[in-house]
């Protein structure tokens, strides 16, 4: 354990809807001896967490709190030398989470974060991989529903598939869940900046080691009936794909050709269909400034699902897996995706990254190559399910 550095883990943005959730989880499975801290902009704030985390945890009523605004950064780089784990659900994350991943990639400070947006992703990467390859830092983004179920749920699968041939993987997501304002406003910003979105994605391939020994794609499926689900397959056009087509690049036990895709699954076709002209139609007004605010205003940030709706929430990924002549069927699944069990991943990936053995590796990774063998254990023992499922 690095002792030069005053704490384990701080949690940036912890006064946030999702924020708070995490810090709750902290609260009360943090090991003992963890020294971590609480950071954001507002004391305030900070001060009645902490308050109701000591309800949780008496000895929480003496956790540090630490002030940093996301566009001071001589705050967030002496936060970010702090502490061997920096934690932020502090988004969008193109509008205020450059400065931060910049910190930790200067000062070999592990990062995790819980960004949907490809866009912030790729710019990361173009900007801080090769700072943070040299510093030892690991950039984890991704790390709650986007992106852990699939990625490493994708990961457990290929373990049940043979190795050395190609494989085909595709995940079928369930759900009941809402939405806060944060997550709606980080969604909507994304959506409307398709072209900056795709400038960052050519600058990252220009970047970007290419192997032709192996081929790796997380490519956009069409809708289409699922007979191995028994549901309709929608096309996700999430960062999911991506994340895991770059786990299984970075993975030898991927096979020398794998594809993966992602669907929403939905077991009426009328519903099916007025979901995909529900999200043709939220896409349509996120082009539009005057449109995009109005949707923005109609649930502000910091607010979500109280935990009675919570508390009814679910996700299920199923997995079709393929390759070498065998074909498995696994599963993914928990509460509340958006935000009670993304706050348990943001904080089981940062715990993770403190104290558990992983691999050698560096610069801007995913959760399957920084820690999936060490993670899916801990995410298993927080009761979130990853098991082979039989055939329907």
């Amino acid at each position: 354990m690095d002792q030069e550095r005053n704490y384990d883990v701080v949690l940036y943005g912890a006064t946030g809807f999702v924020g708070a959730l995490t810090a709750e989880y902290l609260a009360a499975h943090a090991p003992a001896g963890c020294r971590w801290a609480l950071a954001g902009r507002n004391p305030a704030k900070l001060e009645l967490l902490r308050e109701r985390l000591a309800a949780i945890d008496p000895a929480c009523a003496n956790l540090p709190l630490l002030r940093a605004d996301a566009d001071d950064g001589d705050a967030l780089r002496e936060l970010a030398a702090s502490t061997r784990v920096l934690a932020t659900t502090v988004g969008p994350y193109i509008w205020y989470g450059a400065e931060l991943v910049a910190a930790c990639a200067e000062s070999g400070t592990d990062y995790v974060d819980l960004t949907g947006e490809p866009e912030f992703v790729d710019r990361m990467y173009v900007e801080h991989d090769a700072r943070a390859r040299e510093t030892g830092a690991r950039l984890v983004h991704a790390c709650g529903f986007d992106s852990i179920p699939a990625d490493l749920g994708a990961y457990f699968t290929v373990g049940q598939l043979p190795a050395g041939v190609p494989l085909r993987v595709d995940g079928f997501l369930r759900s009941n869940a809402f939405f806060s304002g944060g997550t709606l406003t980080s969604a909507l910003t994304a959506l409307s900046r398709g072209p900056q979105t795709l400038a960052a994605a050519r600058a990252r391939r220009l970047h970007e080691p290419r192997r032709f020994d192996r081929r790796a794609r997380g490519p956009v499926g069409t809708p289409r009936y699922s007979r191995e689900t028994g549901t309709w397959a929608l096309p996700l056009p999430t960062l999911d794909p991506a994340i895991v087509a770059r786990s299984a690049a970075a993975l030898e036990r991927y096979g020398p050709d794998f594809r993966y895709r992602h669907y929403a699954s939905v077991k009426h076709l009328p519903v099916a269909v007025g979901g995909t002209a529900a999200i043709g139609a939220t896409v349509a007004l996120a082009q539009v400034p005057p449109a995009r605010r109005w949707l923005m205003n109609r649930w502000e940030p910091g607010r979500g699902p109280d935990a009675e709706r919570r508390a009814r929430s679910w996700f299920t990924v199923r997995f079709v897996g393929e390759g070498g002549g065998r074909r498995v069927f696994t599963e993914v699944s928990g509460g509340d995706p958006g935000y009670g069990e993304t706050a348990k991943m943001l904080a089981e990936s940062a715990l993770c990254l403190a104290y558990d053995t992983l691999p050698d590796a560096a610069g801007q990774l995913t959760t399957a190559v920084a820690m999936g063998d060490a993670l899916i254990p801990r995410l298993r023992k927080a009761g979130i399910t990853f098991r082979v499922a039989d055939a329907r």
